[in-house]
C-alpha cells in the first residue's frame, strides 16, 4: 500500500518535494492532499501536481483521515505551530529543517509527538543520499582511521531573499543553511556531544547572521570547523580527515552526488526531474521520502539514521552559536 502524503504548504519547497516524490513508484508514494492557506495557490499546486484534495487551511488537511504523513513546508517561524496542529490530529510529521526555531520548540515536538506516539523526523535531506550512506559506511570499518577533524563550509549570496534576512520569517544563515554543516559534523562524529562551542561571525544590519564560523572541540583533541554565509559563493566541500586517509565531498555538500576517498572518485547522479526545480539537486528529496516510508512500515516513531536526538544536539549547537553572535529571535524570549 502506498504511503498517503499530505502536502503543507504551496511553497517552492513542496514543489521540489512533489517532483522529487514523482520519481519513486506512485505504488509507494502518493499525494493525496495539500493545503495553503490561500485557497487558489493550493488549487493551482494541487492542478500542477495531479493532488486530488486541495484545502484553503491547514486544519482540513489535518483533519483528513485518508494523509497517512504531513511534509510541512512552511517557513521557520510557522514550524512549531503547525507541526504540533498535525500531530495532535494523529497525522504523522515529516517536519522541513529547522525543525524549528530553538531547542526549546524541537523539544515541544518531540515532546508531542512521544505523547501522541507519532512519528517525527526533520527533513535534513542531506543526510539520507547515497553519499551520506557511502561515508557511513566507511566511518564503520574505519576506513581512514581515526578521524581527528572535519571541516565543512556552505556558502552563496542569499542577501536579496527576504526568508534569509528578515528576522520575522526566521531569517539568518545558520538556521537555513548552518545545519546542513553541523548534521554532517554530527554525522561523522555520529551523535557525540562536543566538549566546546566557539562561533564568530557578522551580522546583517537588521540583525540576523550573515556569515559565521565555528570552531567545535570534541574529547580525545578531535575538533570540526564549520563556515556560513550568505554574503560569498564559497566552494561547498566538506572534508572529513583521519589518521590514514581523507574522505572528501567535493562541492554542493547539502545535496552530494559525488565523493572522493582518498582521491579516489565515485559518482552517484540524481534522477532526472519531471518539472523545473526551484533548488539545486532537489530530486534527491527523494531519498527522505523514502526513508519515511521505511520506517512507517516497520512502525518506527523516528528514524535510526536521524534521530530525534540528533535533531536536538544540532540545534543545541545552534543556538549556542546564535548566541555567542548575538542573533536573538522573539521565540527565544517567548
Amino acid at each position: 500500500m502506498a504511503t498517503r502524503w499530505g502536502i503543507c504548504s504551496a511553497g517552492r519547497i513542496c514543489h521540489d518535494f512533489m517532483v522529487a516524490l514523482k520519481t519513486l513508484p506512485d505504488t509507494d508514494h502518493q499525494a493525496v492532499a495539500v493545503a495553503s492557506r490561500d485557497s487558489s495557490r493550493a488549487r493551482d499546486f494541487a492542478k500542477r501536481h495531479q493532488i486530488p484534495k486541495c484545502y484553503g487551511s491547514y486544519q482540513e488537511l489535518a483533519n483528513d483521515p485518508n494523509v497517512d504523513i504531513v511534509y510541512v513546508g512552511t517557513i521557520n517561524p510557522q514550524h512549531l505551530k503547525v507541526a504540533l496542529l498535525m500531530l495532535q490530529a494523529g497525522k504523522n510529521v515529516l517536519c522541513e529543517k529547522p525543525m524549528a526555531m530553538n531547542l526549546k520548540e524541537v523539544q515541544q515536538l518531540i515532546s508531542a509527538a512521544r505523547k501522541c506516539d507519532l512519528f517525527l523526523m526533520e527533513g535534513l535531506w542531506t543526510r539520507f543520499f547515497p553519499v551520506s550512506h557511502k561515508i557511513r559506511s566507511l566511518l564503520s570499518i574505519n576506513n581512514v582511521g581515526e578521524i581527528k577533524m572535519v571541516r565543512a563550509e556552505f556558502g552563496t549570496w542569499m542577501l536579496g531573499t527576504p526568508r534569509l534576512v528578515e528576522k520575522e520569517l526566521g531569517g539568518g544563515v545558520l538556521l537555513d543553511i548552518g545545519c546542513y554543516c553541523l548534521q554532517f559534523v554530527c554525522m561523522v562524529y555520529n551523535g557525540e556531544k562536543p566538549d566546546s562551542v566557539h562561533a564568530t561571525g557578522f551580522l546583517t544590519e537588521k540583525g540576523v547572521d550573515e556569515t559565521v564560523t565555528i570552531i567545535i572541540k570534541y574529547s580525545r583533541k578531535r575538533m570540526a570547523i564549520v563556515t556560513v554565509t550568505m554574503a560569498s559563493q564559497l566552494p561547498n566541500q566538506a572534508i572529513i580527515i583521519g589518521t590514514n586517509g581523507t574522505i572528501t565531498v567535493p562541492g554542493h555538500m547539502w545535496c552530494p552526488t559525488s565523493l572522493m576517498v582518498n582521491g579516489d572518485r565515485e559518482e552517484f547522479p540524481l534522477p532526472t526531474p519531471s518539472q523545473p526545480l526551484n533548488f539545486f539537486n532537489s530530486t534527491g528529496l527523494r531519498y527522505e521520502a523514502e526513508e519515511v516510508r521505511q520506517c512507517l512500515k516497520k512502525g518506527l516513531k523516528e528514524c535510526p539514521q536521524l534521530t530525534l536526538s540528533d535533531s536536538e544536539l544540532i540545534m543545541s549547537i545552534l543556538d549556542e552559536a546564535r548566541q555567542q553572535i548575538g542573533v536573538v529571535y522573539c521565540q527565544d524570549t517567548a
